[in-house]
Order: structure tokens, then C-alpha cells, then sequence
């Protein structure tokens, strides 16, 4: 169950893909984190049913280790610099002192200063052989976002999504039969595309056909990222499958199998969000509105 509750991340700030769909969208990012809380306990809830039920088939039992709190305060002590890592990045985006990307650039630099200085782990060549490595991964990102970008401007020149709009309306009678579309396909794009170009990709084309049928963009943004996420426990693109085939040596065919139930889990899951508007919109509505 690890892997698949590894994918309920894109849900919980501060996920990077919550912050594009709100950038993509022109949503605010605060709003996109707070409509992330309740969808992520309803798929809490969906995989602990699944794990119980799974339990009371024979899974062996394990001799659990007592509450230790002395020695749970000393690793919170030692740990007290890469905790208040993400204070620094939701504080600073949250209370409205630094721009997403500026934020980034503050965490960034809260890493190099507490490995640097607190820790003494970090010295002038190692820090190179760092960025040199994140060169390379950034670089690989950038070129799958720049190609998608392009892409995407492309479409909405050539009007696809006002297109799309009017097809989707006359072959989907209502907004019931739009959502069951919209989550069977996204679960197809989920296991064939990279969930960062997904969002660049599909978000410009899909989020006008789904205002059309009176779905709020933060709702649509909960369920694209609700069932994207399962692509990352599905082939050939689940990247969750492949990480944990390599972590506990295990085929990539047993892994898939083993996540099945979990996956099915999620997916009602993610029918249980979109069926159900308020548990996006509900949260953000009620302390925006306080």
C-alpha cells in the first residue's frame, strides 16, 4: 500500500502539480491547496477500506513496536531543520510575502543555507556536482513542458477547444455523462502521459468544456488530479510501479498486480469526488468566506 498512497501527494500542498493546474487555470494557488483537503481524506478512507478488507484475507501479522516518544522527540530535534522546510515554502506562498516562484527560490535557498551551515554536509564541490545533476533533470522537464507548451498554444489558436466544446455537448447530453467521460479518460492519459505535460496539454482543452457544463474549475482541478494521479500506478507511463519494482526488487508485472485493489480503491474514489462538488469547493468556500 505504500506506493499507491504515495500517489495522494498531488492532492496535499504543496504539490507541484496542484500549483501548475492553479497557474495553468488561473486559479489561486491558496484556494487549489485548501480544495485538496477533503478529496485526499475521502481517498484515505477508500484505501484503508480496501486495506481492511485485504487484512482479513490472511495478511500476515506483524509484531508492532511500542510508542517510544522520548526517542520520537529526539528525531523531531534532529530532523527540526528539514521540518520547518515546508513552513517556509506554504508560509511564505500562503500569507502572500513571495510569488510561487520566488518561493521556490526561498526554499531553495533555506536547503543550501540549514545543508551548508547546520549541517556541514554540504561543501563547494558537492554543491556542483548537485546543480550539475539537477541540470540534467530540469533540462529533461523543460524540453517535455516547452514541446507541450507549444503544443497547447497551437490548439488554442487553431480554436480546438471552442471545437471540442460544441462536439463534447452534442455527443454528451449532460453533465452526469460528461463526468464519467472525463474520468475514464483521464485514466487512459494518466497511464500514457506524464502528468506535468498532461497539465499543460489537457487542462487548456478540457477545463473550457467543463465550465460549459457548470463544473467549477477548482472542482475540475481536484478530479484531473485525482485521476491522474492513478496513472502513476498504471503501465506503460506509471512511474510509481517502476520506482517500486526497483526499491524492493520485485518484477514489474507483480507490482502491477499487487496495486490493483489499491487502484481501484482510488478510482472510486475519484468517482466519489465528482460526484460530490462540495468536497472541493466546500473547504475553500467556507474560510475564504470567513
Amino acid at each position: 500500500m505504500h506506493r499507491p498512497a504515495s500517489a495522494l501527494g498531488v492532492l496535499l500542498a504543496p504539490s507541484v502539480p496542484l500549483i501548475m493546474y492553479a497557474i495553468i487555470a488561473r486559479v489561486p494557488i491558496n484556494t487549489m491547496f485548501l480544495a485538496g483537503v477533503l478529496p485526499a481524506l475521502v481517498m484515505v478512507f477508500f484505501l484503508l477500506t480496501v486495506g481492511g478488507y485485504l487484512r482479513r484475507d490472511g495478511i500476515a501479522q506483524v509484531e508492532r513496536p511500542k510508542a517510544d516518544f522520548t526517542a520520537a522527540r529526539k528525531a523531531a530535534w534532529a530532523a527540526r531543520w528539514e521540518i520547518l522546510a515546508p513552513v517556509v515554502a506554504i508560509g511564505s506562498l500562503a500569507s502572500g510575502l513571495a510569488t510561487p516562484t520566488e518561493s521556490a527560490a526561498l526554499t531553495a535557498a533555506y536547503a543550501l543555507l540549514t545543508q551548508s551551515i547546520a549541517h556541514r554536509e554540504l561543501d563547494g564541490p558537492l554543491l556542483r556536482r548537485c546543480l550539475a545533476d539537477c541540470a540534467q533533470v530540469i533540462g529533461g522537464v523543460m524540453l517535455i513542458l516547452g514541446m507541450a507548451l507549444g503544443l497547447t498554444n497551437y490548439l488554442v489558436d487553431a480554436g480546438i477547444p471552442d471545437a471540442a466544446v460544441e462536439w463534447v455537448q452534442g455527443a454528451l447530453p449532460n453533465r452526469f455523462a460528461f463526468l464519467v467521460a472525463l474520468n475514464v479518460f483521464l485514466f487512459a492519459a494518466g497511464a500514457l502521459m506524464e502528468i506535468y505535460a498532461a497539465i499543460v496539454v489537457l487542462v487548456p482543452l478540457l477545463l473550457p468544456v467543463a465550465v460549459s457544463y457548470g463544473i467549477d474549475p477548482v472542482h475540475f482541478g481536484v478530479i484531473f488530479l485525482a485521476v491522474m494521479e492513478m496513472g502513476f500506478l498504471c503501465p506503460p507511463a506509471g512511474m510509481n510501479i517502476f520506482f517500486a519494482s526497483a526499491m524492493f526488487g520485485k518484477p514489474i508485472r507483480e507490482v502491477a498486480a499487487s496495486v490493483l485493489p489499491a487502484l481501484a480503491a482510488i478510482f472510486l474514489g475519484a468517482l466519489a469526488i465528482s460526484a460530490l462538488p462540495w468536497l472541493a469547493t466546500g473547504l475553500p468556500g467556507w474560510v475564504m468566506g470567513g
